[in-house]
C-alpha cells in the first residue's frame, strides 16, 4: 500500500471514529435527558400522589359527611327531626320506650326469644312501643354497621310500620344476625338480602334505592342522639323503660330476657 493510500486510510478511520463518538455523545445526551425528564415526572406524580392523599385524608368521611346532609324522614315517624316511631294500637294507654342497637348481640337474643311476646302484646293493645334506635357500637367497636342498618331501618320504615318491624326482627334473627365484632351491616347488599324475607321488602326498587342512597343517613345519626342523650341513664342495649322507670329482669339491673320474665315484669310496671 502506498504511502498515500494508507494516509488517506488512516484519515477515513478517524472519521468513522470521531463520527462514532459523536453519535454516541448524542445518544447519552438523550439518555440523560430522557433519565432527568423521568425523575421530574416521577417526582411530580409522586408529590401529586401525595397530594391527592392529603387531600382525601382531609374529607370528611361518609358519616360525617351525612351530618350535613339535608334530613329526609322516613313516613310513619312523628316528633323532634322525626325521630319517634311507635308501633302498636293507638288505645293502647301506656308506652314503652324501647333502646336497641342493630349490632347488639343481647338485642338479638331478646328479639328471638321476647320479640313474639311483645309482638302479640301489641297487636292486642296492651301497650304502645316507640323505638329508639342507637348506634353506639360503631363508636365502640368500631364500625359504620349500626348506623347503616339504623338508616335501612328508615327505609323500611318509609314502607310501612308493619315492613319496619318485620324486617328489625330479621335484622336480629339468628340466621341473620352477625358476630358484634364482624360489621356485616355495613354492606347495603346484605341488608337488602336480607330485606328480600320480607314480603312487603322483597325486590322493592324504592326501598333497595333509599338502602342503596343512604336516603335516610342523616336521620339515623338524628335518630341515635335520642339514646344518646336520654334522660333515663341508659347506658347500653336493649333496655326499655316505662313511665320513667326502668323495665328490669330478676337480677333488677338488665332487661328482662325470657318470655316469662317479660310477663312478669311488664304486669308490673304497667299496674305502677
Amino acid at each position: 500500500m502506498s504511502k498515500r493510500n494508507s494516509q488517506q486510510a488512516k484519515t477515513a478511520a478517524r472519521e468513522r471514529l470521531r463520527a462514532e463518538r459523536e453519535r454516541q455523545a448524542k445518544r447519552d445526551k438523550a439518555r440523560r435527558q430522557a433519565i432527568v425528564a423521568g425523575s421530574i415526572v416521577a417526582v411530580l406524580a409522586i408529590a401529586g400522589g401525595a397530594g391527592y392523599l392529603v387531600m382525601q385524608s382531609l374529607k370528611p368521611s361518609h358519616w360525617e359527611a351525612a351530618k350535613d346532609k339535608a334530613l329526609v324522614a322516613p313516613k310513619n315517624t312523628t316528633g323532634k327531626n322525626n325521630t319517634t316511631v311507635v308501633l302498636g294500637q293507638d288505645s293502647a294507654k301506656k308506652t314503652i320506650i324501647a333502646y336497641e342497637d342493630p349490632r347488639c348481640p343481647v338485642c338479638a337474643t331478646f328479639e328471638q326469644a321476647v320479640g313474639p311476646t311483645v309482638e302479640k302484646d301489641l297487636k292486642d293493645g296492651k301497650y304502645k312501643l316507640q323505638y329508639v334506635g342507637a348506634t353506639f357500637l360503631d363508636n365502640n367497636l368500631p364500625g359504620e354497621g349500626s348506623r347503616n342498618a339504623l338508616s335501612a331501618l328508615g327505609a323500611a320504615l318509609n314502607v310501612s310500620k308493619d315492613a319496619f318491624a318485620s324486617y328489625k326482627e330479621v335484622l336480629y334473627s339468628a340466621k341473620y344476625h352477625p358476630e358484634e365484632t364482624d360489621d356485616k351491616f355495613k354492606d347495603d347488599s346484605y341488608l337488602i338480602k336480607i330485606a328480600d324475607t320480607v314480603s312487603e321488602l322483597k325486590n322493592n326498587k324504592t326501598f333497595q334505592k333509599d338502602v342503596k342512597d343512604g336516603t335516610f343517613d342523616r336521620w339515623a345519626i338524628e335518630m341515635s342522639k335520642n339514646f344518646d342523650d336520654n334522660k333515663y341513664d341508659i347506658q347500653g342495649t336493649p333496655s326499655f323503660v316505662v313511665d320513667g322507670k326502668k323495665i328490669t329482669g330478676s337480677d333488677g339491673k338488665n332487661a328482662p330476657m325470657t318470655a316469662e320474665e317479660w310477663n312478669t315484669a311488664v304486669d308490673k310496671a304497667l299496674k305502677g
